[in-house]
């Protein structure tokens, strides 16, 4: 699956243009999402609905997690299954390793083939401990006479002539007792009191033997290996917890970042990991190999080629492909990709033409994001980036919509730039980046309003909140942008170190909260002006 997103703190146009350049490349037999980074603005969430289109995935980062890998599937196995059975369904899914989980799928501990082994060299070879059933289906035995839900006890065969076991052998309830069709020794057991005869070769049982087993409450069962092969087996059908590691367990969690695994992984040097959700549930396993050398994630980046105002963990991904309309940036990649950049208003006017390319035209939705898009970042074509090709691609795409542009511009631009109920802090970085100058850095928020008077009243609360923004970050300049579409310029709030900067950037006299007509664009003005005032102030 490839990842199709803008910026981070995503204006309409990367909402946008990432929604499009997914629903192309589907077309195209591509598998790609979009995805937009932490949140969706009220203008886009406004256009989204018009179009009924559905939201974008909302992500927080682009890192690699457990859960982007290939991992096994490798069955489990309850706690109260036996040692036989675990073995077995190894040698059936070809795996030296398996989880042990009880029935709501969480991880108890896991068994390997090696623990299998030892368990079976160094445990004590006269206790079993198991489930009836274990016993039924591993020595393909049947009940004769009672009923048992678990035996407990030591492990006895009864090999000696039965007069020699009268006389040297003392039994009770807590042995289990293995016998052929020695009819003497199997009525010495039951008169013994054992906890439960095993009679071995599936032999037939007189049935006044039967009858006083049943009188005296000792179960037998009757199974098919004979004698040596029971012997052999049935300390294979104790209860693989008793041998399942549960105390060394590295379980990785499917949502952990691959770069907190590999502080783990030195420390816990196996072959084989176990997976678990987030509520311990078993989801899989996985090998050192695959964790070492991960494939990437791949991404698409739309309305942006810079790593501070994309995605964190952009650095670990896989970028296939860029498209657009801003400077050329840091981002760089191994091999050879798509890069289209075009000095145009809008992304979007891009996308449109890559439909074109292709022979396709936008569905009737695509074409209305695409519009919306254009409308919003040439600020309904008032901005200086706007160019003649973005006027004429939403000619086009309105030839499918048929919308008076005007009145849907002043509706989509109402929502949008409502700050009613909004922290200082949500309307700082809604739409906020940062800009090398010289070799400096400048954050710059723009704030897009239709009644910059609005805003007035919370004027000493944005300049506080800027001043400590700025501090904390150590920026050269530290501004708020505020740019009324009406009014068709920009107020400007600033905190920066160098006296006199905005003041010779925009030529006229420096003051916090100057209003400076025909400035409506960031990217085409705000920031070439302090990089130019910089150079002339001999501070470049």
């Amino acid at each position: 699956m490839i990842h199709i997103f803008g910026h981070r703190n995503p204006d309409t146009d990367s909402i946008c243009s990432a929604i499009s350049l997914s629903r192309l490349k589907n077309r195209l037999g591509m598998e790609t999402k979009a995805c937009a980074i932490e949140t969706i603005n009220k203008e886009a969430e406004y256009i989204l609905e018009r179009f009924d289109v559905e939201r974008p995935e909302i992500i927080e980062d682009i890192k690699m997690e457990v859960k982007d890998l290939v991992y096994e599937d490798i069955p489990s196995v309850g706690p109260e299954s036996s040692i036989l059975q675990a073995f077995e369904t190894m040698e059936k899914e070809k795996v030296k390793i398996l989880p042990v989980c009880d029935e709501n799928s969480c991880l108890l501990g896991i068994i390997t083939m090696k623990d299998i082994a030892m368990g079976l060299i160094q445990n004590d070879e006269r206790r079993l401990k198991t489930h009836m059933k274990n016993l039924v289906d591993d020595l393909s035995g049947k009940m004769l006479v009672g009923q048992m839900e678990e035996v407990d006890g030591q492990i006895i065969v009864m090999a000696f002539y039965h007069k020699t076991l009268e006389k040297n052998t003392m039994l009770d309830s807590g042995w289990i007792s293995i016998v052929g069709d020695n009819y003497e020794n199997i009525e010495f057991c039951i008169r013994s009191g054992v906890q439960l005869v095993v009679v071995t070769g599936s032999h037939e049982i007189p049935g006044n033997l039967l009858n006083l087993a049943e009188k005296m409450d000792i179960p037998i069962m009757s199974v098919l290996p004979d004698t040596y092969m029971t012997s052999k087996k049935i300390n294979q059908c104790t209860y693989v917890s008793s041998i399942m590691r549960k105390d060394e367990i590295c379980a990785l969690k499917k949502y952990e970042y691959l770069e907190d695994v590999y502080k783990r992984m030195s420390e816990h040097r196996h072959s084989y990991y176990p997976i678990i959700d987030n509520n311990d549930r078993y989801a899989g396993f996985i090998g050192r190999n695959q964790l070492l050398n991960p494939k990437k994630k791949q991404v698409i980046m739309v309305d942006h080629n810079e790593y501070s105002q994309s995605a964190p963990g952009i650095e670990e991904a896989e970028i296939l492909e860029v498209v657009d309309h801003h400077k050329i940036g840091d981002i760089r990649t191994n091999l050879p990709i798509s890069f289209r950049n075009m000095p145009v208003g809008s992304t979007c006017t891009i996308i449109f033409k890559m439909y074109g390319e292709f022979g396709l035209e936008p569905e009737k939705d695509v074409a209305g994001l695409l519009l919306s898009g254009i409308i919003s970042d040439t600020l309904n074509f008032k901005s200086p980036t706007t160019t003649p090709v973005d006027i004429d691609v939403a000619k086009k795409l309105n030839k499918v919509l048929k919308l008076d542009m005007d009145s849907y511009a002043e509706e989509m631009f109402k929502v949008g730039t409502s700050l009613e109920g909004l922290s200082m802090e949500t309307i700082f970085y809604r739409d906020f980046k940062t800009f090398e100058i010289g070799n400096k850095t400048a954050g710059i928020s723009q704030v897009i309003t239709m009644d910059i008077d609005s805003l007035e009243v919370r004027r000493d609360e944005m300049v506080e909140f800027i001043k400590k923004e700025h501090e904390a970050n150590g920026y050269m300049t530290t501004m708020m942008v505020i740019t009324d579409i009406l009014k068709e310029g920009s107020t400007i709030l600033y905190q920066t170190e160098v006296e006199g900067l905005v003041g010779k950037a925009f030529g006229i006299p420096e003051k916090q909260g100057m209003f400076v007509p025909g400035v409506i664009s960031r990217k085409k003005q705000v920031v070439p002006k302090l990089m130019e005032a910089l150079h002339r102030m001999g501070r470049s």
